[in-house]
């Protein structure tokens, strides 16, 4: 009976370690490279949360109405190594942000680079999303 605990808990640790590894997906399995995306807009929320940053963005859209855009980005430790601190992009800031839009064509898109007004560019995508090689960032 002692034997029975232990096997259990084990199995319900393992069970639930499965359901978080699912969770997270490959660049292709959500986003195109053969749709690469350019978006200009002002930040309206950024959530430094794992797996994945998203940044929100509200962009003009061609008939001049707003369309809110969201950009998911590495981790936010990685985030942090390339130079973003939790303080870079405050709600309204202005951005320029290049990357792939999303499989399905909503407004959702995977960043690679984030440029801000001065000029200063910093890489957003994680190395493992599989986003592909595209000549931009030169550490590849």
């Amino acid at each position: 009976m002692s034997i029975k605990y232990p096997v259990i808990l084990s199995g319900l640790i393992l069970s639930l370690g499965s359901q978080v590894s699912l969770a997270h997906h490959a660049f292709a399995a959500e986003f195109d490279a053969a749709r690469p995306i350019e978006l200009s807009g002002v930040v309206t929320k950024t959530e430094w949360i794992n797996p994945h940053s998203w940044i929100t963005i509200e962009v003009a859209s061609e008939a001049g109405s707003p369309e809110i855009w969201e950009i998911e980005a590495g981790a936010p430790n990685s985030m942090f190594r390339r130079g973003f601190n939790r303080n870079s992009l405050p709600t309204g800031t202005e951005i320029r942000v290049t990357g792939y839009q999303a499989r399905d064509g909503g407004q959702r898109a995977n960043g690679r680079n984030l440029t801000f007004p001065d000029g200063t560019t910093l890489f957003m995508g994680s190395s493992n999303t599989g986003a592909p090689v595209d000549g931009t960032d030169p550490t590849q």
